[in-house]
């Protein structure tokens, strides 16, 4: 298998406070998994866009801490 065939998993855990969201890599063992944590863990608003439609606010527009975790 060639690096171009490899599956990139991605999980992202959304949490209301920092503190929870730096915790989840610790708490679920992420590293043993075969996981790290991509970028950063700051607050962000989500969006979803359907069709051709506008983005339109998730969680009635509060932001939330995400972290994504990256299995290469």
């Amino acid at each position: 298998m060639n690096n171009s065939d490899k599956k990139i998993e991605r999980i992202t855990v959304l949490a209301k406070d920092f503190t929870p969201a730096a915790m989840e890599f610790h708490k679920k063992n992420m590293s043993a998994k075969g996981y790290r944590m991509e970028g950063t863990i700051v607050p962000r608003r989500f969006q979803i866009i359907e069709g051709v439609d506008d983005a339109k606010d998730l969680f009635e527009g509060e932001e939330y801490y995400a972290v994504t975790f990256v299995k290469e």
